[in-house]
């Protein structure tokens, strides 16, 4: 059954894809909201039912305590059903933690993953790392207040390749 109401969700997603923000939003409500509500009440009917050593127990058990955070894409059209965007945005930082277990100090693994975080916030913000980073690396010096930090930030920025 959970199966089902998933599938029925990802199909939404799919069929509204290229929605702009406001009208992906009215769909899901009108839409996703009605089986996430089934989904709901199915979990609370059934967890009893569920031996509560089980994994199965466990995963209903999360998904009730996580519920708001579950359905929270249905309130804004720009979130994504699915945080695999960004899993797979970080799965080189995480493969990569092992080697930074050898960077000589703390501030120099702190460095990295702020170098890191620059260079996949460019990407999600379709912006090629490297321009990005050298317009920042050209600009840092004279942002003398948060306006002009802000500015540069991966999303207010637009970099000549």
């Amino acid at each position: 059954m959970a199966l089902s109401q998933l599938r029925k969700l990802y199909a939404i997603e799919k069929s509204i894809k290229d929605l702009d923000c406001d009208k992906k939003k009215q769909a899901r409500q009108a839409l996703s909201v009605p089986v996430l509500d089934d989904l709901r009440k199915w979990l609370e009917k059934n967890l009893s039912r569920v031996p509560r050593d089980s994994l199965t127990h466990k995963a209903m058990t999360y998904t009730l305590n996580q519920w708001d955070y579950l359905i929270g894409y249905c309130e804004d059209g720009q979130l994504h059903i699915s945080n695999a965007l960004a899993e797979n945005a970080i799965r080189p930082f995480a493969v990569g933690r092992r080697a930074w277990l050898f960077a000589d100090t703390s501030h120099g693994a702190r460095a990295s993953a702020t170098c890191y975080s620059l260079v996949e916030s460019a990407k999600a913000n379709n912006l090629e790392p490297y321009a990005y980073l050298q317009h920042v690396l050209a600009h840092i010096a004279a942002a003398d207040t948060v306006e002009k930090l802000e500015a540069l930030l991966p999303w207010n920025v637009e970099v000549e390749e």
